[in-house]
């Protein structure tokens, strides 16, 4: 399975790994584009520190809560933290998810003040 097989899900499963070489996976919105997904998350998650430690992921497409949908994926990622591509991701995801994004935003406002967003670029291993 290749990411252009896996297209443009609503969820994936966004699995990092432990130094222990255990998997963790979350669910997360994703956005294709140009061949690769983005993520957008806080910079103080655990799949930031697991991806700055180790950029090897695996995903698949999932349900709202993380479980899996079809084929798991291997693939690389890295962290992109510039503010032009945290707000290219802002609009990304809010052309793909529109009120939903926008709900999830202000509730994100009010439950995590100071909240850094980093972006995530995930392309084929």
């Amino acid at each position: 399975m290749t990411l252009n097989e896996l297209g443009n899900p609503s969820y994936i499963a966004l699995e990092t790994f432990r130094k222990s070489g255990q998997g963790v996976a979350t669910p997360v919105w994703a956005v294709a584009e140009n061949g690769k997904l983005y993520v957008w998350t806080d910079s103080n998650s655990g799949k930031i520190k697991r991806i700055r430690n180790n950029g090897r992921v695996r995903l698949c497409a999932s349900d709202w809560r993380g479980t899996p949908q079809g084929e798991w994926l291997e693939a690389q990622a890295r962290l992109l933290e510039s503010a032009a591509e945290e707000e290219k991701q802002r609009q990304r995801l809010l052309t793909k998810y529109g009120w939903e994004y926008r709900l999830f935003r202000l509730f994100g406002a009010v439950m995590r003040r100071g909240m850094k967003p980093v972006v995530i670029e995930i392309s084929a291993s």
